[in-house]
């Protein structure tokens, strides 16, 4: 399919592609075993939007176009995109100082507001959301944003926080005098059009779906209860749609007045010491960023219990697409109608980074330790034959493929499949195996 570069016009609901996107959105919602879905494809020329199933297979309610499903970690590109928002009216500047406006991060001086969006911070991910649930964001803040709990200094490393964006979020509160919600709601959500909707709201102005696990004895997909911390709200808490998530992303492709184009550009924009290890190509601020035939897309997968919700869009064509399921099973749904794209209409979709060259395998026995982020303990051992394996807090351990240039990839034990793990860094001075990056967490060697 040509990448068109017109606006777009109305939402049609009876061309060619509407029908074929349709009936495959209720084959692979049976298929995955999703009660629910919305995929939403903006071309640049028309808004095509295809939906099924109910949103909550207890009350059997209908998921429909305005169905807002719990968007997990796409809610960071909405904190990061308001956060711009100040920087545009002059509040701030991406380079100054958080502990400016933070005091809870006086004890890392050199951390910039720059930092905290595209997770370059050296944070670590934060605690458990039970943990969280029991702590206010100052206290939260004072004990995770220590030097002690520093993994690397900022804007040399990529680790993936949600603690920054708790930060991020007190910065917003900070400048405006409103809760995060507030400001969220008043300066982007409004704007674009998106009725708000957060996991904490007791009567929500618009339908919402429940997150899904499946239930091994029955097959069945059964409701799936929401455990995020209320401090934890600016990185995760927000509910919306797949036509809401388009909204957003003709805002970072420029085709928006909401979000001004220098702005959205910054937010495009592959940061120093961005490498996510495995999540995307390059990070920006608050997006991730994937390259396919020759061009940057930007974006967001997000999951919560039992939801999973994926933004792209791209910049040049200002082709975007947008996804919304609610159960776990959705994921895989997701990369099943992205190559469904490709083959209806020629328009290829990044759903990862851009496809790893596997090399052989080569041994890493320097590799094997104990490292941490955090309170999260990450346990490297070597079996019998010299393979490294590895188990999070105690978890079963699984393979690990090391390569030469110390990337390394996961192994499923049951199915054989290899993806991207991450990667193994060294000490510049020493030489010596000092930290690791897994699915974009890093993680500093303890003793």
């Amino acid at each position: 399919m040509p990448y068109p570069t017109a606006a777009p016009i109305a939402e049609r609901q009876s061309s060619p592609l509407h029908q074929e996107l349709q009936d495959r959105l209720h084959a692979l919602a049976r298929t995955h075993r999703v009660p629910g879905a919305h995929l939403a494809v903006d071309t640049g020329t028309e808004v095509v939007s295809v939906h099924t199933g109910t949103a909550d297979a207890a009350t059997r309610a209908p998921f429909t176009a305005d169905t807002a499903v719990p968007l997990g970690s796409v809610t960071k590109v909405y904190t990061a995109a308001t956060v711009m928002l100040l920087a545009d009216d002059g509040d701030l500047e991406p380079d100054d100082p958080a502990a400016a406006f933070l005091p809870e991060l006086r004890a890392l001086p050199e951390v910039t507001i720059r930092h905290l969006l595209s997770h370059t911070a050296g944070l670590p991910t934060g605690p458990d959301s039970d943990t969280a649930a029991r702590t206010p964001a100052s206290r939260y803040l004072s004990q995770v944003c220590t030097a002690d709990n520093t993994l690397f200094p900022p804007g040399t490393g990529f680790s993936y926080s949600n603690a920054g964006y708790v930060a991020a979020g007190r910065l917003i509160e900070a400048v405006t005098g409103m809760t995060w919600q507030e400001a969220v709601r008043a300066l982007l959500l409004e704007p674009l059009g998106t009725a708000p909707a957060f996991l904490d709201d007791p009567a929500p102005a618009r339908p919402v779906a429940a997150g899904h696990a499946l239930n091994t004895v029955t097959g069945q997909p059964r409701p799936a209860r929401q455990n995020l911390a209320p401090v934890e709200a600016p990185a995760g808490s927000l509910l919306a749609g797949a036509l809401d998530l388009t909204a957003l992303g003709r805002a970072l492709t420029g085709r928006s007045s909401v979000l001004p184009d220098d702005f959205a550009a910054l937010m495009r924009s592959p940061q120093q010491g961005a490498d996510s290890g495995g999540l995307a190509d390059a990070w920006g601020l608050g997006v991730a960023l994937f390259q396919e035939d020759g061009r940057w897309w930007c974006g967001h997968d997000g999951n919560a219990q039992g939801t999973s919700c994926h933004l792209r869009a791209e910049p040049e064509s200002g082709v975007v697409v947008a996804f919304t399921g609610n159960a776990s099973g959705a994921t895989a749904l997701w990369y099943d109608l992205a190559d469904d794209l490709t083959r209806i209409t020629g328009l290829r979709v990044p759903t990862a980074p851009a496809t790893p060259r596997y090399g052989e395998p080569v041994a890493l026995p320097e590799c094997a330790g104990t490292y941490h982020n955090g309170t999260t303990e990450y346990r490297i051992t070597l079996g019998a034959d010299g393979t490294p394996a590895l188990s999070v807090d105690g978890d079963l351990a699984l393979p690990l493929i090391c390569h030469a240039d110390l990337t390394c990839d996961l192994v499923d034990p049951v199915t054989g499949r290899r993806e991207p793990g991450g990667r193994f860094h060294r000490d510049p001075a020493t030489g010596v195996v000092d930290r690791v990056q897994i699915s974009g967490r890093t993680a500093r060697r303890t003793a």
